[in-house]
């Protein structure tokens, strides 16, 4: 715990650092990323190696690639990242209970930030980004499958931030599944854990912890295609939805169609999809419109395919698509494709998802995408922080009072004084 503890004290001093520092601090770890690069190559090599050996899905495979473009993605998020204005010591909330005794809402970091991750290296970048810029201490644990990866790159941002005034111990990578089960049990150190893997491994972080828990587990996102859809937009969706990257949490993987256009979509969605190399599961009622999907069998509803590969399946109106949405997705992201605009309020405001978008692709839920310079995962929890989580996710508050030597005893009883409660903002 002695490691963890130096997070902490350092974690301290990175939440009152400047914003000048941190951004200073970004940069210089985004150069030496670039300086590192043929390093950083070799390494992700050796884990590409590995992993090819040990038969790795090509899903994981394809997220452990750490290439030139998402390097350079990484750089371009860091100078995003640099151009928001600093999240710490934000007013929320200001008023004046009485003339100069004022009472303020602040944004503060969160502390100490544990995150679990899969073999994604570039995530842990991001990651280490956000938090930098918000003020939080990091302890991160990625795949093994990128082990050596992860490991350079920790190197790296510590290296980068070793004249800070925080000390570059304000990140930590762990390795062994043994360190796993101590940070679990390090609620003394680490104020926050974020689980990113299969739902069974969210949940055993759930179940044995007192750290608060965010994150999401699945990502079984749905794009429903309204009798009122423009064909030619709603294809060009879906494709993108699948097949754009198959293997991200935010793409979909059941496609629920009006029962009414069955037999006039069905055929182009088809074809878009088989010339991309969709594997296509339909129910017994879309098969009848498709000549190269298989039959669905009981609980391809519930499948997160994760690969070139959906589900095809009718629905009855908005409404039965909804119910199925709530009942077999993971609250994620889920799509309308409509020209009907009570339709569209219907979706938006009875799917219970993170994100809930009309005639675009569910592969936009993204913190990159929405400004947010990066993210840590997507939450599905309905508390804190929900959907793509950014810097305002990472970020808690404070109330702050400044008085002049009032008392409670001052504004108690029937001869008390009475606060006038001015809102100040």
């Amino acid at each position: 715990m002695t490691l963890f503890g130096e997070v902490r004290k350092a974690s301290s001093l990175l939440a009152v650092s400047s914003l000048e520092e941190r951004r200073e601090a970004l940069v210089s770890i985004s150069k030496l990323l670039e300086e590192e690069k043929d390093r950083i190559k070799a390494e992700n090599d050796k884990d590409l190696e590995n992993a090819e050996k040990e038969g790795i899905s090509s899903s994981i495979l394809h997220r452990l690639v750490f290439s030139p473009d998402k390097l350079k993605s990484v750089e371009k998020g860091y100078r995003d990242l640099c151009s928001l204005p600093d999240p710490i010591g934000k007013i929320r909330e200001k008023r004046e209970l009485d003339p100069g005794f004022i009472l303020e809402k602040k944004t503060f970091p969160i502390g100490v930030i544990g995150m679990i991750f899969e073999a994604r290296p570039d995530a842990l970048l991001q990651i280490a980004g956000l938090s930098l810029l918000s003020g939080n201490g990091l302890i991160l644990k990625g795949g093994k499958e990128a082990a050596n990866t992860n490991r350079i790159l920790v190197d790296i941002i510590k290296k980068a931030t070793a004249s800070c005034s925080f000390s570059s111990s304000w990140i930590l990578g762990i390795e062994s599944r043994e360190d796993v089960q101590v940070l679990l049990s390090a609620d003394k150190y680490v104020d926050l854990l974020i689980p990113r893997g299969s739902n069974k491994f969210v949940r055993y972080c759930m179940d044995n912890t007192r750290i608060p828990v965010m994150g999401h587990s699945d990502g079984k996102c749905h794009t429903f295609i309204d009798t009122s859809a423009d064909f030619e937009k709603a294809v060009k969706i879906c494709v993108d939805a699948k097949v754009q990257y198959s293997a991200a949490c935010n793409a979909t993987e059941t496609f629920l169609v009006h029962k009414d256009i069955l037999p006039s979509f069905l055929p182009l969605l088809e074809k878009a999809f088989v010339e991309n190399g969709v594997k296509i599961h339909a129910d017994e009622e879309s098969m009848r419109y498709l000549k190269t999907a298989i039959p669905m069998e009981c609980g391809d509803e519930d499948n997160e395919y994760l690969d070139k590969e959906c589900n095809i399946m009718a629905v009855e109106d908005v409404k039965k698509a909804v119910e199925h949405i709530n009942a077999h997705g993971s609250h994620h992201t889920d799509a309308i494709i409509t020209e009907n605009n009570d339709n569209a309020s219907y979706f938006v405001s009875f799917t219970d998802s993170a994100d809930v978008f009309v005639n675009c692709s569910t592969r936009f839920a993204d913190g990159y995408r929405f400004g947010l310079g990066a993210e840590v995962g997507i939450s599905t929890s309905k508390l804190h922080a929900r959907g793509p989580v950014g810097l305002d996710g990472l970020m808690t508050t404070k109330w702050i009072l400044r008085g002049n030597g009032e008392t409670v005893a001052e504004y108690s009883g029937t001869n008390g004084k009475e606060f006038h409660h001015k809102e100040l903002i």
